[in-house]
């Protein structure tokens, strides 16, 4: 099954270029996916503000498993400190599993002939058209239809993602519809702490992100 983890990294990949947009805190926002795969499938849940493991089995997802295991084996914590820890080294875990299932292909190429770099472009094209048509559909309808495309949604609104999910709309207003997808009822009450923090860790992370990008633009001037 295609998880959040894997429709976030294939929407972050430009489909020409072969190269990440969102940006290194795509990473965090895959820990927030995690969280949210695992708030979905009743395996994680929140009491006193922390999380907590309510049903250990595996999902058959080495990587959401792995997350589970990782969590269970932790003291309780909030719901921002999950997300920052189950999200170191999933972006290349994605990545590569992505590749070995043959939905991401990887380029291997030199810049001038001598610098290597990684160019990532579809493998099978239809598992990213479809998370996007779920995202467009709710857009349009100002609602998702399902948790999953909800839970898509408040991510791809945490990362700033409106443009590389959604290109055929105008900007402005795919952020306002998926700013109310993210705040809809989708989510349980017993997960909507979740939801919100997921949401305010990544968005932390893409701030920190920035305001790091301006001041060293603004030291090297």
């Amino acid at each position: 099954m295609t998880s959040l983890l894997d429709e976030l990294l294939l929407l972050a990949y430009d489909d020409r270029s072969g190269f990440n947009r969102a940006g290194s805190h795509v990473e965090t926002a895959l820990g927030g996916a995690i969280l949210l795969e695992l708030v979905l499938a009743e395996r994680v849940g929140m009491e006193d503000g922390t999380v907590r493991v309510t049903d250990p089995s595996p999902l058959g997802d080495p990587i959401l498993d792995g997350g589970l295991r990782q969590i269970a084996a932790d003291r309780p914590r909030k719901p921002k400190q999950v997300v920052q820890r189950t999200a170191k080294g999933r972006l290349k875990l994605v990545r590569e599993s992505l590749v070995e299932r043959g939905v991401l292909r990887h380029h291997r190429d030199k810049a001038l002939g001598l610098f290597p770099y990684s160019r990532y472009l579809p493998g099978q094209p239809t598992v990213e058209a479809d998370a996007r048509s779920r995202l467009r559909t709710a857009v349009d309808a100002g609602r998702a239809f399902d948790a999953r495309t909800a839970a898509l949604a408040s991510l791809v609104y945490a990362l700033h993602m409106e443009k590389l999910a959604v290109p055929d709309r105008r900007p402005r207003d795919v952020r306002k519809a998926l700013k109310v997808i993210a705040e809809g009822s989708w989510a349980g009450e017993a997960a909507r702490k979740a939801v919100e923090e997921t949401q305010a860790a990544v968005m932390a992370a893409v701030v920190a992100a920035t305001a790091a990008s301006a001041a060293a633009s603004s030291s090297g001037g």
